[in-house]
């Protein structure tokens, strides 16, 4: 495992599409821990490939509720429902910060690190957060959708907030 550069706005690089992933061995299976490993180091809660680098459908995401990660490769969600709008933040756009509306409720096919096909459903903040990292395999970057920009300074209340919500 190694740490690797978060890849930051304006970098092009975060404006293109990811391409597939192919070839399920050891090559993916060490980004898969790169992007965890980076994650954790930097305090993030998901990390998609091409935030370091990698034009390929490969995301992980831990919330740290002692539940694992998720580790998804070509993910595609398959049905969504309901809606949020919360805060978000991105590892890279430092310092921006603001509402998004994404889906309450979505149904993502995917598979794992070892080539087996799976479909899972996930909710509220997970599933947030699994849209998020699905927009940066697209190209798309949160500042894209947000409805309001919110003052860095502001975050930690809404945090809370917003962290009470959740647990409803």
């Amino acid at each position: 495992m190694a740490l690797r550069g978060i890849v930051k706005e304006p970098e092009d690089l975060l404006r293109k599409k990811s391409r597939p992933v192919e070839v399920f061995d050891k090559k993916l299976w060490s980004l898969i821990d790169d992007l965890k490993q980076t994650m954790y180091k930097v305090e993030g809660i998901g990390l998609a490939a091409p935030q370091v680098g990698i034009l390929r459908r490969v995301v992980y995401i831990d919330l740290g509720e002692g539940e694992g990660g998720v580790e998804l490769v070509n993910p595609e969600i398959i049905k969504q429902s309901g809606f949020q709008r919360e805060i978000e933040g991105c590892l890279s756009c430092p310092d921006k910060w603001g509402y998004v509306k994404r889906p309450l409720h979505i149904s993502v096919k995917a598979f794992d690190r070892h080539g087996k096909e799976f479909q899972h459903k996930y909710s509220s903040y997970l599933a947030r957060c699994i849209c998020h990292e699905i927009d940066h395999l697209d190209g798309r970057l949160f500042v894209d959708i947000v409805d309001e920009f919110v003052d860095p300074k502001d975050i930690k209340e809404e945090r809370e907030r917003a962290k009470k919500r959740r647990k409803k």
